[in-house]
């Protein structure tokens, strides 16, 4: 293999379990998102447009469909002869296997892949977060600090720092104290789960965790705490154009991926898919344009303040602030506000659809109201706390046929 500077390892074996029935067949990662996307299109397109030309993407937890949706990596131009995407599941070693323990060991057991490429610097990465990041700008950041590790950093609201790795800092970024979501924060510098390491320093980390019996084999609990006490440990501002925190979201919950995917029907989101200097890949199903039928008083259809993917025909039916994904129709006289729904649905006539997430494959009968009696709702689907409503065929007693997009 040729020498490299730098390659990336993508821990992709999640299983997102807040995420409830959305993950009960997919691995976090392989969730769809924006309409045409899924979450791990975003680490695998910031790879492509970084310059960081081998990235090994790590899976565990149902790795089928992420796996078949990777393929040769050629969608992110990363199916290449001296490089590329390579998926890494756990492997029978000698005369037994054994199953990721934990994200540390996940690349500990991957050495021999990594060594194949004798790089100077390894990133990691989490395939589940939605951002755009130049990991080119944060190793050149690293080299110029000659950090051991650098750790991408991005401050997050007060009342939500308790949920992440919290990094206290000096003088020039230098981290003095890491916390693991401390229950009184002394900050709100979060840990965005990016870490840029000297590749002779994380092999040496990863080694002795592997000897301590008690460990965790975890970066945020073992890795990270054991760099910073030990080795020089720089914090990366992720930081915008104007120098504010960028738009980094982490759909860890029904509700926060809802909100992720409604953001994008802003007038001018946060993050911007539609940027030509720093495009987000994706496989590309092949569909039709997206339809709009009949143009009548009382039956019109039309799409407000909406993403409608191609293949989707909207029949009569009025769409509001929604993420309409691939291959769904929609029927006359239905109403859908401020709602996610997944490919290929079928929504009948006259429904009314509210503040709700529709699952893949899902046919809504005519006359159907959901996000309307909350009340109603939770006798039969799930309900966030915060009114959002979850949908799946199996909550309509309906059998999904699965089959690649």
């Amino acid at each position: 293999m040729l020498k490299k500077q730098c390659i990336a390892m993508l821990l992709a074996g999640g299983q997102g379990s807040r995420l409830g029935i959305l993950t009960a067949n997919m691995a976090k990662p392989a969730i769809p998102y924006g309409g045409k996307y899924r979450i791990i299109d975003f680490p695998l397109s910031n790879c492509a447009n970084s310059g960081i030309d081998v990235v090994g993407v790590l899976t565990q937890y149902q790795p089928l469909e992420l796996n078949a949706y990777i393929g040769s990596g050629s969608p992110w131009d990363l199916d290449l002869a001296h490089g590329g995407v390579y998926v890494l599941p756990p492997y029978v070693k000698g005369k037994q296997g054994e199953w990721y323990s934990g994200t540390a060991n996940a690349i500990y057991q991957n050495v021999a892949f990594i060594e194949q490429f004798q790089p100077e610097y390894v990133l990691i990465l989490s395939g589940d977060h939605i951002y755009k990041m130049d990991y080119n700008a944060m190793l050149q950041y690293h080299i110029r600090n000659d950090a051991d590790v650098t750790i991408a950093v991005r401050e997050v609201p007060w009342e939500e720092a308790p949920r992440f790795g919290i990094m206290n800092t000096g003088a020039d970024n230098v981290i003095e104290e890491f916390e693991e979501k401390p229950a009184k924060p002394r900050n709100n510098k979060a840990s965005m789960g990016v870490y840029m390491f000297t590749w002779e320093k994380l092999r040496k980390y990863l080694a002795e965790d592997a000897q301590r019996p008690n460990s965790s084999n975890d970066f945020g609990k073992n890795i990270i705490p054991a760099a910073v006490e030990n080795a020089k440990s720089i914090a990366y501002p992720f930081l915008n154009s104007l120098g504010e925190p960028a738009y980094w979201r982490d759909v860890g919950s029904l509700y926060s991926y809802w909100k992720a995917n409604i953001e994008l029907c802003d007038i001018e989101p946060e993050l911007n898919l539609y940027e030509r200097d720093w495009p987000i890949w994706t496989y590309q199903a092949q569909s039709p344009p997206a339809k709009f039928a009949f143009d009548d008083d009382t039956r019109r259809g039309q799409a407000i303040d909406s993403l409608v993917a191609g293949g989707c025909i909207i029949s009569g039916a009025k769409v509001k602030r929604s993420v309409i994904f691939f291959n769904t129709q929609i029927e006359t006289g239905t109403y859908i506000r401020e709602s996610v729904i997944l490919p290929k649905v079928r929504v009948g006539r006259n429904c009314k659809l509210l503040r709700c997430i529709v699952d893949k494959g899902t046919v809504i009968p005519d006359n159907f109201q959901v996000g309307v009696d909350l009340e109603e709702d939770r006798k039969r689907f799930l309900v966030t706390d915060e009114g959002i409503v979850l949908v799946t065929p199996g909550m309509m007693n309906q059998r999904l046929h699965y089959e690649r997009d």
